[in-house]
């Protein structure tokens, strides 16, 4: 192989090692700022009683 070609090697394993980083990055901002996002929601919701406490204490698991 020659130097060119393994120069060329090089450059697009770099490329896609930045490529991958950003997307690597970017998913985890947006998973940061989900995750903000929910425990601001549930810190909002009211702690009071459920308007039906009875309802979704069984399950039933035959079919």
């Amino acid at each position: 192989m020659d130097i060119a070609a393994l120069s060329i090697v090089m450059k697009q394993s770099q490329v896609k090692q930045q490529a991958s980083l950003s997307v690597m990055k970017n998913a985890m901002s947006t998973a940061e700022a989900n995750g903000a996002a929910l425990i601001e929601m549930l810190n909002q919701s009211p702690g009071g009683q459920a308007p039906h406490p009875y309802l979704g204490g069984k399950i039933d698991l035959k079919g």
